[in-house]
């Protein structure tokens, strides 16, 4: 059995991580964390800092300089609109299995980013999100539990069934305020696609990295610095 991370595998994940996330919509253009202690957990009912713009976002993502040679930028793919069925997996499926398409979550300040690494079989995608310390936590924690907790499940995207199997991975720690990571396994019709995906949110600012294990954990840090720097 062949193992690939491919263009479908990627689109998938993005789907799933698709469902709907409480947000408002704010601005702002400066970063800043949610707690100088870092104690990992939200602290919004006292500093709220603005949000950054989608902008502002874009220009924090890496590029073919920051990741080096062999990667090629990927073109955004058009929005999606094939029915996504989530079966074997109620956490996933009352979150909205409907709105499992489109690649991004809904917070309203977004940017985001793909790459192919060398024969192209391999890809790695960063998105950045911001909002507040706490509705990006609820969302993307919500949305992790529900992967993590069911430890095999299948979608079925467009009539093609695809077999889920979900890990949760010790997420890295010191690194932000809090960590998701996560290995998933996608296979169908005699393949087998995996894809790690890690989120890190640091402040009022979101990252997640998603791809072959080797190149998440390879742009991982690179990406948060960069995400994260000020100015």
């Amino acid at each position: 059995m062949r193992v690939r991370v491919t263009t479908a595998a990627l689109g998938i994940t993005a789907a799933l991580l698709a469902l709907p996330a409480c947000s408002t919509d704010t601005t702002g253009a400066k970063h800043q964390t949610a707690s100088s202690s870092r104690t990992g957990k939200p602290t919004d009912a006292l500093h709220k800092p603005a949000a950054l713009s989608s902008a502002a976002l874009e220009s924090r993502l890496l590029d073919q300089s920051d990741l080096g040679s062999g990667y090629l930028p990927k073109p955004q793919r058009s929005a999606q609109h094939d029915d996504v069925t989530v079966i074997g997996c109620p956490a996933l499926s009352e979150l909205g299995s409907d709105a499992a398409t489109g690649g991004t979550l809904t917070f309203p300040h977004k940017a985001k980013a793909a790459f192919t690494y060398g024969d192209s079989s391999s890809e790695i995608s960063e998105e950045l999100y911001s909002d507040t310390a706490n509705k990006l936590s609820a969302g993307i924690g919500r949305i992790f539990d529900a992967m993590t907790g069911c430890p095999t499940y299948q979608v079925v995207a467009g009539g093609t069934p695809i077999d889920v199997t979900a890990q949760k991975l010790p997420a890295p720690q010191r690194l932000g305020d809090q960590q998701w990571s996560q290995l998933l396994t996608f296979s169908t019709a005699g393949r087998s696609t995996v894809v790690k995906q890690t989120a890190i949110r640091d402040g009022n600012l979101l990252l997640i990295v998603s791809g072959a294990p080797a190149l998440v954990d390879r742009h991982l840090r690179k990406a948060l610095a960069k995400g994260t720097a000020i100015g």
